[in-house]
């Protein structure tokens, strides 16, 4: 149910989850490509390479233009806030979505997520202890 990969930035493994689609789909590309464990699932133009953040933006570009959105608005970061974002608003766990964006510093959490001190401190009080 879950995947991980190697964060880039940090070096650390972050795990995520995998929804039955999306196995599916990457079980039948697999198949189709013939990739072996250990090489990289998406290659970039260098033979054997990954693909790089800046082809993988393009490549988010051109998807979002077909399906009708403008990918001015749109990037790979904003998906990443976005799935974030969801699910603090939906729990209020900030100590989930520490773990799930691979940060040490529950602060860059805060941080990244944009959450104000008041916020914060609303949500503290809902808790007895």
């Amino acid at each position: 149910d879950r995947a991980t990969v190697r964060q880039r930035k940090t070096g650390r493994p972050v795990k995520f989850e995998l929804t039955e689609s999306t196995r599916q789909a990457i079980d039948d590309y697999l198949r189709i490509t013939g990739k072996k464990p250990g090489e990289y699932l998406f290659t970039g133009r260098r033979l054997g390479g990954h693909m790089t953040t800046r082809q993988y933006a393009r490549l988010l570009s051109h998807w979002l233009i077909d399906i009708g959105l403008d990918p001015h608005l749109f990037g790979t970061h904003s998906l990443r806030r976005t799935k974030a974002t969801l699910i603090y608003r939906r729990t209020g766990n900030l100590r989930a979505v520490q773990l799930l964006l691979g940060h040490t510093k529950i602060e860059s959490t805060v941080r990244y997520l944009g959450i104000e001190v008041d916020d914060a401190l609303a949500i503290a009080e809902q808790v007895d202890v």
